[in-house]
């Protein structure tokens, strides 16, 4: 799967390992799938990504037949940002973007590229401002730059008054005190692709932010931590995403012959995440797309409003 390693590597936000629940078992996913899709909302998918150039519509419909009624689109650069908008634009109900720059490329931060950034994130499919953070895992940008491009795309989050859309590596110290500091201004956020402990999910709940949950979950190996800790976010504070390309749940049956994710398989996600929890998909679903439609004002999805 081509794919620029210094956006995003397959590794990504906020990853975190329960040595204590590494092995232990995922509930049962196997949940009858009702006869009408559920209306599930894929919050964060990198639908500009290279990987889904000869087949992007395809992976579109497939996202749709699968009950998954509407995306946003992740900005993590200008290029991608600039695509997220078009692809909103050509999709109107179904797909809306995010405005903003990774902090792989904070070094990338001028004044020039926040002028564009303001321009871009103001446009009305843009529904939040990012994806940004920090990483200090991978480090593509010092620690500074990184600190200068969150603060400033926190700034015009609050000028615009939309939500935030963030990412976490290895950096919870450093990013709580950024955002506590901007807390005042800010209009909400989500914590896009949460994988850490329980220090770190109560610090994001305490600070009023919404819980982005992927695939990670699916995975024995590395994410059965979250299956305990899925069940302590309030129905209201959670959201669900592939972050396709990236991140395709380990335990997807028949295993697909690609190794790229896509929306179409958030139903899986969504089971899972239910079983967790203790309730239906039915329920999960109509809670987190309410969650969703409220913080980032999306209208109902085509044939649904």
């Amino acid at each position: 799967m081509p794919h620029d390693p210094k956006i995003k590597d397959v590794s990504v936000t906020n990853r975190a390992v329960n040595p204590h629940t590494a092995d232990a078992p995922l509930p049962s996913a196997n949940i009858p799938m009702p006869c009408t899709p559920p209306d599930l909302i894929d919050i964060g998918i990198n639908l500009a990504h290279d990987s889904y150039d000869a087949d992007r519509d395809d992976v579109i419909a497939r996202a749709i037949h699968s009950g998954v009624t509407q995306m946003i689109v992740t900005g993590s650069c200008a290029p991608s940002t600039r695509k997220a908008i078009e692809l909103a634009r050509s999709h109107p109900q179904c797909l809306f973007a995010t405005a903003g720059v990774h902090p792989h490329h904070a070094t990338d931060v001028t004044e020039a590229l926040l002028t564009e950034m303001t321009s871009l994130a103001s446009a009305p499919e843009v529904v939040a401002v990012g994806e940004c953070g920090l990483d200090y895992f991978r480090n593509f940008s010092p620690h500074a730059a990184q600190q200068r491009a969150f603060h400033s795309q926190l700034e015009l989050a609050a000028r615009l008054h939309k939500p935030v859309f963030l990412h976490q590596r290895d950096a919870h110290a450093d990013f709580l005190a950024i955002l506590r500091e901007h807390s005042p201004t800010l209009c909400g956020g989500v914590a896009h692709c949460f994988t850490a402990g329980a220090q770190e999910l109560e610090s994001y709940l305490e600070l009023g932010l919404t819980i982005g949950i992927t695939g990670w979950i699916c995975d024995e190996r590395r994410g059965a931590h979250l299956l305990q800790l899925v069940a302590r976010i309030p129905a209201d504070r959670l959201m669900i995403e592939t972050d396709g390309p990236y991140l395709l749940p380990r335990d997807l049956v028949p295993k697909p012959t690609s190794r790229r994710n896509e929306p179409s398989y958030l139903p899986h996600i969504a089971r899972t995440i239910a079983a967790a929890r203790g309730e239906s998909l039915e329920a999960l679903a109509a809670a987190t797309a309410a969650t969703t439609r409220r913080l980032f004002h999306l209208p109902a999805p085509p044939g649904h409003g």
